[in-house]
């Protein structure tokens, strides 16, 4: 067990305590950064998100075990070849979070016959979060309940002359991984009109799992939808992915909404239409520096709602997660 600030060794030990595998079972326990702060260790995982797992240090001890060591849980510990290559008996890594950037996946791949077993700890939270950032920048809360609080009582916004009911308004969702899905589904049951830019999904197999969403190309999704929100991962085909060429397709009543990554949007491009008034307004819950600077141009602005990277962090997201991996973990174990 390797846990961090997010999730601790015991967490995760007690989680590992109850897999479906014979005991008697020897755990050993590491925490990796453990003397930093959760905003501290943030830093690192930016870091670690950008860069992959080389270069870090794991804790004293971690190696000398690893070449005993069957089954490895970590939460964000990073997994290099150097430590895959330690860990002789390996059988099994489990990682209580959706993202691999933390483990070497070409190291781990050269094993063979070792599996991953991830979860995808904070779908809901976010997808939750996504939807009520929605509201929150279509109908002006935020933007109300801070001018409030600094004694003013706003009755008009930059938005009013195409100020709409969001039911009324087309979704499109860029990325349709775990989280799009949920939130494809949450605005279904608000009856609202879903489209969706995903290569790798399927017409039929979304229609077949409940998902009304209608596939489009990304230009067209682009064009057609009143509020655009963001669900990819950051990989060299999605960097900057969305830039000035798509962003001048929006209505100029459109809004955009983040709640993924702030490196699949053009900082530069993004900055300029909002300045522009070329789109409504924007939500975003992601910045490319954290905590923002004090001089980002888009403090200035009071057409984006900006909230401090908090989409995904909820009681049942984080802390519970080692018990999410075992659930899963024992699924795996237990298939005839």
């Amino acid at each position: 067990m390797i846990g961090d600030p997010f999730v601790s060794a015991e967490n995760l030990a007690k989680a590992a305590a109850k897999l479906a595998i014979d005991p008697p079972i020897d755990i050993y326990q590491f925490d990796w950064c453990p003397e930093l702060s959760r905003s501290e260790f943030r830093e690192i995982i930016k870091k670690l998100e950008r860069n992959g797992p080389s270069g870090f240090d794991l804790p004293a001890g971690v190696l000398e075990v690893l070449p005993q060591v069957e089954y490895l849980l970590v939460h964000l510990a990073p997994i290099s070849a150097t430590t895959i290559a330690k860990a002789e008996r390996l059988k099994m890594i489990g990682t209580c979070r959706g993202g691999l950037e933390h483990l070497d996946l070409a190291a781990i791949r050269e094993k063979k016959h070792i599996p991953i077993i991830n979860v995808i700890r904070n779908a809901e939270p976010v997808a939750d979060f996504t939807i009520g950032l929605m509201y929150a920048t279509v109908r002006n809360i935020a933007a109300a309940a801070i001018q409030v609080k600094q004694g003013k009582w706003p009755q008009s916004f930059a938005n009013d002359s195409y100020k709409s009911s969001f039911s009324n308004m087309k979704v499109g969702l860029v990325g349709l991984g775990h989280i799009g899905k949920i939130v494809a589904k949450r605005l279904n049951a608000l009856g609202m009109s879903v489209s969706a830019f995903d290569p790798f999904a399927k017409q039929a197999d979304l229609t077949a799992e409940g998902c009304l969403v209608n596939l489009c190309s990304l230009e067209e999704l682009f064009q057609n939808s009143d509020v655009v929100s963001l669900h990819l991962r950051v990989v060299p085909e999605t960097e900057n992915l969305i830039d000035a060429s798509l962003l001048k397709l929006m209505k100029p009543s459109a809004y955009l909404i983040n709640t993924a990554r702030p490196e699949i949007l053009n900082q530069k491009d993004f900055i300029e239409v909002l300045q522009t008034g070329k789109i409504a307004g924007a939500g975003i819950d992601v910045m490319w520096q954290e905590p923002i600077d004090p001089d980002d141009p888009l403090l200035s602005l009071d057409n984006v709602v900006i909230t401090s990277h908090i989409a995904g962090d909820t009681v049942d997201a984080i802390e519970r997660s080692p018990q999410l991996l075992q659930r899963t973990i024992n699924q795996y174990l237990e298939k005839p």
